[in-house]
Parts: structure tokens; C-alpha cells; sequence
């Protein structure tokens, strides 16, 4: 386990009260390809996460033992858990989402749209209605490093919200370039979502759009909500006073609600994604390209 000395960036007076100056930065885990989907179980004191381009989802206590919980995977990419405490997963390589069952039995809930099949599902977020909500760029199948090349079916990259009485499939958002990592607001009426499409287009701005939704999920209104200045943005997460803490490539930027970025939590790889989780809540799990970091912090999920 390696320590980060020095690893914040202050930029608004208010990130102080979000950090303990005296916590570091640590590396607990490292030696994969890609990291990705982080999800904490509470439960059983652990983070799930992917390494995708290795096909495989790896566990890992915050003692720094990692093990693998599945392989292959699908080359899974965004993990979640649901109401009921369940694993659902971002299949690039099948092009799904899929849910893990208490006797782990593996249900398909997505994997097709109007006839066609989804680009390559890669982060979800489930409501406390029970809707599941991922983004379908097409990372997945560009090439065979983070699934199966193939062509694009679907003629849009969409945000898509799966109804949990129907089963109804539905495109809610569908001009993006390339959408990645989405979060709710604590009250669930903002869905923040990536725009990740700088990574192969540079002329795309790398940006984090909010969405002002209805009760029965219509986008109601949207704007910029913030933009990333070093890298892209991908995976993020919201704490339960409503700061987005969002992955780039020099770490962790942490966001305002009203899109004020208050500062960093600077990381020596770039970022992909992120998630609350520890014995009490209140440490950042990073997995960074190669690696897995955890930070204490003065925050928590929103629940």
C-alpha cells in the first residue's frame, strides 16, 4: 500500500470542509489493465470493480487483497447496485446490462433497442423507483481491447431509462457524442451525465450536463452543469449533500451544486471512475487506469 503525499488542490474556500487536509492519498491495489465500475458492498466490506480490457470483474478488501470475483465478465465496464442490493452490470462484450441474482444466476435486462442491438452499454445508475438508467456510447466495440469490433447498430449514442414495472426500453436523451458516467442529485430531479466524446473528436467539449427531470423521467430542461479542463470526464458520483465529484485525467475534480468547482484531489494516473464506501462511508474509491486508490474524506454517498 503506497502513500500519495501531497494531493489537493484548493480552489474554493468551501472544499475545505469536504477534505481532511491530513488524510493521503493511497494506492491499495495495483497491476491491472484498465479499471473501471466501481460499486462498495457495504455488507460484506468490499469493492467490486472491472478491469475490462482483461475481461474480469476483481474484488478487493481495503486491506489490499484482490481477488477475482468473475472472469469472464462480458467485459464489463459500470457496476451499480440496486434497491434490493443486486449487481447490475455495463457488458461491453455483449452489449447488455445485466443483473446478478442472490444465488447468482446472471439476467439480461437490456440488451437491444427497436430491433437493434445497443452500441456497448458502459455506466448505470438505478432510481430508488427501480428505473435503470445507462449511457450507450460506443467504446465497447471500436475495437477489440474493451470488447468486439463491430458496427454501430443503433444510429444515436443514448441515455436510456428502463422502466421497472414494463420492462419498456427508452431512449430519454439522445444527442450526445459519446455518453459515459451519470449521477442523480440527492432528490433525484438532476441527472448529471458525461460528455466523453473528446477522447477520439477534440473539437467535443468535455463537459458534465444536468438534466432537470419530471417524475416520469422527461427531460424537462438541461445546460452545462460543468466542464472538465484537464482530460475528459467519465465516471462520478454525488454525495448526499449534492457535490459532484467527478473522475479527469489529473484526478478528481469536486463540483458545487450550483457548478462552482470548489477543487481536486490530485491522482498520479488519470481517473476513470469512482465510488463512496469504507467502514463508515466516507472514503473515495478510485480506480485509475492501472490501479485502485482510496482517500477519507467529509462526505458521503447520497442515498
Amino acid at each position: 500500500m503506497n502513500e500519495i503525499s501531497s494531493c489537493y488542490q484548493i480552489e474554493d474556500p468551501r472544499f475545505g470542509a469536504l477534505i481532511q487536509k491530513n488524510a493521503r492519498l493511497q494506492r491499495i491495489a495495483a497491476g491491472f489493465e484498465w479499471t473501471e465500475g466501481p460499486v462498495w458492498f457495504a455488507d460484506h466490506q468490499l469493492l467490486l470493480f472491472s478491469d475490462i480490457p482483461s475481461d474480469r470483474m476483481m474484488r478487493l478488501t481495503l486491506d489490499g487483497h484482490a481477488s477475482v470475483f468473475r472472469q469472464p465478465s462480458g467485459y464489463s465496464n459500470g457496476n451499480t447496485r440496486d434497491r434490493q442490493g443486486r449487481l447490475v452490470t455495463c457488458q461491453h462484450g455483449t452489449r447488455s446490462v445485466t443483473r446478478t441474482e442472490a444465488d447468482g444466476r446472471v439476467t439480461v435486462l437490456a440488451d437491444s433497442y427497436l430491433g437493434k442491438r445497443l452500441n456497448s452499454p458502459n455506466d448505470v445508475v438505478v432510481q430508488s423507483s427501480g428505473a435503470v438508467w445507462f449511457t450507450d456510447p460506443s467504446y465497447g466495440i471500436l475495437s477489440d481491447y474493451e470488447g468486439y469490433q463491430a458496427e454501430p447498430e443503433q444510429q444515436t449514442h443514448n441515455v436510456f431509462r428502463l422502466d421497472p414495472q414494463t420492462g419498456r426500453l427508452e431512449a430519454m436523451i439522445t444527442d450526445f457524442v459519446q455518453p459515459n458516467g451519470l449521477a442523480f442529485s440527492p432528490d433525484e430531479s438532476i441527472l448529471y451525465v458525461a460528455e466523453s466524446g473528446s477522447s477520439h473528436d477534440p473539437g467535443v467539449p468535455s463537459v458534465i450536463r444536468a438534466f432537470k427531470l419530471d417524475e416520469t423521467g422527461r427531460v424537462l430542461s438541461d445546460h452545462v452543469f460543468a466542464t472538465i479542463d484537464k482530460g475528459l470526464p467519465d465516471g462520478m458520483r454525488v454525495d448526499a449533500a449534492g457535490h459532484l465529484w467527478s473522475s479527469a485525467a489529473d484526478g478528481i475534480h469536486c463540483f458545487h451544486p450550483d457548478g462552482t468547482r470548489l477543487g481536486k484531489i490530485l491522482v498520479p494516473e488519470v481517473v476513470a471512475n469512482l465510488c463512496f464506501g469504507g467502514p463508515r462511508g466516507n472514503r473515495l474509491l478510485i480506480t485509475a487506469t492501472t490501479s485502485v486508490y482510496m482517500i477519507a474524506v467529509n462526505a458521503r454517498a447520497a442515498t
